[in-house]
């Protein structure tokens, strides 16, 4: 039989309340972690990362993903400073094969990182979900943002809905609705104001999704190369929610955005992050069938669940519920492993591990990020490995993988 997927999970470093400890206990073998406390656009020093390493390996669990090493503005907007950047990227990449970390989780998504807008969305059984509102995020662009142009971006119905949205919630709402959706840059615990993220917003301005794909080709083109001869695997991750929010494009947020990207540069060390959340947030992506047409080309698997509203709207599902076949998901998954057996690749057991999971249980007795709370993702990690499980017997009592 072969290998099973490498089980991981995130920590946010020694001041992540979920500690190493807890992580052991879930199962997971290994860790997914960056060096937060580094500016984005600065290098990682060779010292910086062994040091972290060092704890990592201490409590006995391995660093086996990198997620991520922040891409900074200027490369995404193609400012004039931005080759310095890559050059600072590239040293990092470096310095990141030189302690055997070779696995490194990105994005290419312009100002936000993922975006909610409900942090605590309850479902019936009481547990804390993760939410994102099309009516409330319409709500916060023309009546909090009032960007220039977004009524022609809208509507007259969902600026109806959205107008409905923002009466009918308390001053305490609409300032956790800010908070929300401001909470910060990648790589930043800075909530912004809204004079700040207009800043940000301005340096869009006259970036459409060509210009934005062709920024992205432009940096791997310079990266890609380098990365290789390092032995590192980039891959990116897609777009969070995959379509365009506050005026900002997207561009890794559909199948043929995946493949525009590997051909972009054809190298093993281009590749991406599977994240069925974030692909699963559209209905027209079939994502089984990614698996099955791009799946050579992944090199992290992000498993969870999303249940897709009719509005558009969706909330952070149990790990086997929700709108996608996860099912399907992991036969094909299991299926790529066994061609890449067959190929004689040695990247059998891709690195995986349970995103966003419910707040439950002791988790409302701990101030964790956003999304990784403790006994939700080891529920989600305990789900998909019994599905794992189950999936590789089905397989070789069906087809013989061997």
């Amino acid at each position: 039989m072969f290998p099973n997927l490498t089980q991981t999970f995130r920590w946010f470093g020694p001041n992540d309340p979920v500690t190493l400890q807890t992580v052991r206990q879930t199962g997971a073998t290994g860790v997914v972690t960056a060096l937060y406390n580094i500016a984005v656009g600065e290098v990682w020093t060779l010292d910086e990362i062994n040091q972290r390493k060092s704890i990592i390996t201490t409590a006995g669990l391995n660093w086996d993903v990198v997620e991520s090493v922040n891409i900074h503005e200027s490369i995404k907007i193609a400012g004039p400073d931005r080759n310095r950047y890559i050059e600072r990227y590239i040293e990092t990449l470096k310095n990141l094969s030189k302690a055997d970390i070779k696995t490194v989780c990105y994005n290419f998504m312009p100002v936000l990182d993922w975006t909610r807008t409900d942090l605590d969305f309850r479902l019936p059984n009481g547990a804390s979900a993760l939410r994102y509102d099309v009516n409330a995020l319409a709500a916060f662009d023309l009546y909090v943002l009032e960007r220039p142009g977004a009524y022609q971006q809208y509507s007259d119905m969902q600026q109806q809905k959205a107008k409905y949205f923002f009466d009918g919630i308390s001053i305490g709402q609409k300032q956790q609705l800010i908070n929300n959706l401001l909470a910060g840059l990648p790589g930043t615990n800075k909530t912004l104001t809204i004079e700040e993220f207009k800043g940000y917003l301005d340096k869009y301005d006259g970036i459409d999704a060509q210009a934005l794909k062709d920024n992205l080709a432009y940096f791997l083109r310079a990266i890609i190369p380098y990365a290789e001869k390092a032995g590192v695997k980039m891959c990116i991750h897609p777009d969070d929610p995959p379509f365009p929010i506050l005026g900002l494009p997207r561009v890794v947020s559909t199948e043929k955005d995946l493949t525009d990207i590997v051909n972009c540069i054809q190298s093993p060390s281009n590749g991406i992050t599977f994240c069925t959340g974030s692909l699963g947030a559209r209905a027209d992506n079939d994502l089984p069938g990614i698996v099955e047409r791009l799946g050579a080309h992944f090199h992290f698997l992000h498993l969870r669940n999303v249940q897709r509203q009719d509005d558009g709207s969706f909330y952070e599902a149990d790990h086997l519920g929700g709108s996608t076949d996860m099912y399907a998901i992991m036969r094909n998954i299991l299926i790529e492993q066994n061609k890449r057996i067959a190929a004689g690749r040695e990247d059998i057991s891709i690195p995986m591990r349970p995103d966003h999971g419910h707040k439950i249980l002791d988790d409302f007795n701990y101030n964790t990020y956003h999304g990784y709370s403790a006994t939700g993702r080891l529920k989600g990690l305990a789900e998909l490995r019994g599905l794992e499980m189950g999936v590789k017997r089905s397989l070789f009592d069906t087809v013989q993988l061997r």
